[in-house]
């Protein structure tokens, strides 16, 4: 079986689009669906449903998808066994747009002679087995309990101030600062939000803590037609962290909108194996530091990750 296929299938599962897959892999969009065309062929059954919104597994590819995942594993092992101390340090940054990427960049400038590999895991627990079992070696989560499995680690380093994005038409949009009071009766609208991860989770509390309407309904089509809807219209925003990279036309004339009285922020854990050797992951630990309480911040309850 070609394990550049398997990859390119994980890569796929991972971003929801062979164009983000092929970006992240180096590759041409066309490459990514000929090797997952390869496979495909290779196994006598169809892995993808392709549709407008994205790539769907089907039945034949959630089957496969924890079997792909574990030859990936078995891969990463089998060469780590042969190149102690010399491999890159592999970290997952969940997205290349968001504040943990940051981060790893800051690192980077300030130790450009230690090799990163960076990836991304969507689902908070492929990352956590994936730290387990050394397919990585870390992996920035908002880390939803205190019951991590055994060997895991988690530190605190960042909470991200989370923004009010909005058009220029919008009734805030003039505004420097709001609170969360103030939005009470506007629509929140983050259609990138999926159930049952980490950060629906933490919108959800927002949302409960301070009565405000954060719905994800609608198809999501990505962040510049997010960007496109919201300048065109007097009654949709949304949150962004502070340290998200977004960019848009200028015509658009968005206004990112400071939070305060409280500042709801993002927690920022760094999850890695205690027993994890790599001399790389104690530099990024010491890089990083430990994130400690701000006053007038907003954490939910949820957020009990040791030295908090």
């Amino acid at each position: 079986m070609d394990l550049d296929a398997v990859r390119t299938f994980a890569a796929v599962v991972d971003t929801g689009s062979f164009q983000e897959a092929a970006v992240d892999m180096s590759i041409t969009q066309q490459g990514a669906s000929r090797r997952v065309a390869a496979l495909e062929k290779d196994l006598g059954v169809r892995l993808f449903d392709r549709t407008p919104r994205g790539a769907q597994l089907t039945i034949d590819g959630r089957v496969f998808l924890p079997h792909a995942r574990e030859l990936l594993r078995a891969e990463e092992r089998a060469a780590a066994s042969v190149r102690p101390g010399r491999r890159a340090l592999r970290v997952d940054v969940v997205g290349r747009r968001l504040a943990p990427a940051g981060l790893l960049r800051e690192f980077h400038t300030a130790h450009p002679e230690l090799e990163l590999d960076v990836v991304r895991h969507f689902d908070a627990g492929d990352a956590i087995d994936a730290v387990g079992s050394g397919l990585i070696d870390a992996s920035f989560r908002a880390v939803t309990s205190s019951r991590l499995p055994a060997g895991i680690s988690a530190t605190p380093v960042y909470d991200e101030p989370i923004q009010l994005l909005t058009g220029p038409a919008h009734p805030l949009a003039a505004a420097r600062t709001v609170t969360p009071a103030d939005l009470i009766g506007h629509r929140i609208w983050m259609p990138g939000i999926v159930t049952g991860t980490e950060w629906a989770l933490f919108y959800a509390d927002l949302a409960t803590e301070f009565g405000l309407t954060v719905d994800a309904l609608g198809p999501n089509f990505g962040i510049e037609p997010l960007l496109d809807a919201l300048a065109d219209s007097a009654e949709l925003a949304t949150f962004v962290g502070e340290q998200t990279r977004l960019v848009w036309p200028a015509s658009h004339d968005l206004r990112r909108i400071d939070l305060h009285t409280p500042t709801p922020v993002y927690p920022h854990a760094l999850l890695y194996r205690s027993d994890n050797p790599h001399p790389a992951l104690a530099a990024l630990r010491a890089h990083l530091g430990t994130a400690h309480p701000v006053a007038g911040t907003w954490l939910p309850a949820w957020v009990a990750v040791p030295g908090r």
